[in-house]
């Protein structure tokens, strides 16, 4: 629209010049003719609009929002609109203690009162994207600024709220990915609503009075300390259990062999001894006594 302006009023500069002055009437020729190029060159930019990957546009003419959305590409619009864009990729919203670190300069983390009356400072991350079909919407009932006026003060009352129902060592420890997943539920709930779409919320840091935090991890120490016992234990009684079963066999076995070893059956383990020995290419000696099994000497 800007070259078309430019256009129009090259051509009433130049036409009142070369009215005035009868001499300079090629300047006004060549005005108009600049003129027209200029006006044709602002409508053609203008029925042409592109929009980048990632974006789209909403329409307003004369301060009426169009339904209709801009995707990426090439859109032909009509010259008069006036084009807004919006970004539909993921987006990050920080919250943190940290100087610089967040959207907010300074300390920008969120206080919160658990149940049991601690504050409890938490840093957090939201992840979050423009619904492109809810883009008109948003223009319409929010606005550009929409991180100002819908996602922070969603996410500070929301996490605000839930923490209320927990107290800090709970937040700190056990109900931590709990609290997380109900926070969830609860901003993309509003976000919804109001054309967003949330991906992510991430808890990034969890700060405790000290006191409260010393006296937490010192009960964590101790219940690590109590299953390393149990562990300790549990392998001594496997191991007395291991030895037992191993007594009670060796026992087993050595009455069954007791109560099979008859005296026919030494006589013939000692008969079968002798021919192996009487077998070997050794000289012995064989003393017999009449009485007992007879007794081999070798002769080396």
């Amino acid at each position: 629209m800007f070259l078309s302006i430019l256009g129009i009023l090259t051509m009433v500069l130049t036409g009142v010049v070369g009215a005035s002055a009868p001499n300079l009437k090629r300047v006004g020729g060549i005005g108009r003719i600049v003129g027209v190029l200029l006006i044709a060159l602002g409508v053609f930019s203008s029925i042409f609009v592109q929009m980048s990957a990632g974006s789209v546009g909403v329409q307003t003419l004369f301060g009426k929002v169009q339904p209709k959305v801009l995707t990426e590409g090439l859109n032909i619009v009509n010259p008069l609109m006036s084009i807004q864009r919006f970004d539909t990729r993921t987006q990050n919203y920080t919250m943190s203690a940290i100087h610089d670190e967040g959207d907010k300069a300074g300390d920008d983390a969120i206080r919160v009162l658990s149940s049991d009356g601690l504050e409890v400072v938490i840093d957090m991350t939201v992840l979050y994207r423009v619904l492109a079909e809810k883009a008109p919407t948003i223009v319409r009932t929010i606005g550009q600024d929409y991180t100002e006026i819908v996602v922070r003060p969603i996410v500070r009352t929301k996490i605000r709220d839930l923490a209320a129902n927990y107290d800090a060592v709970s937040l700190y420890s056990s109900k931590r990915e709990e609290f997380q997943a109900r926070l969830f539920t609860a901003i993309e709930k509003e976000f919804t609503k109001r054309g967003f779409v949330l991906e992510q919320v991430l808890i990034r840091n969890l700060n405790l009075p000290s006191s409260v935090k010393a006296a937490i991890e010192s009960k964590i120490n101790a219940e690590q300390e109590s299953q390393k016992m149990r562990f300790v234990l549990d392998k001594e009684r496997q191991e007395a259990d291991r030895k037992r079963v191993e007594a009670q066999g060796i026992a087993d076995y050595q009455r069954i062999l007791t109560s099979s070893l008859t005296d026919k059956l030494l006589q013939y383990e000692k008969i079968k001894a002798q021919k192996e020995l009487a077998a070997s290419p050794n000289a012995k000696v064989i003393i017999m006594d009449g009485k007992s099994s007879p007794m081999i000497l070798s002769g080396n």
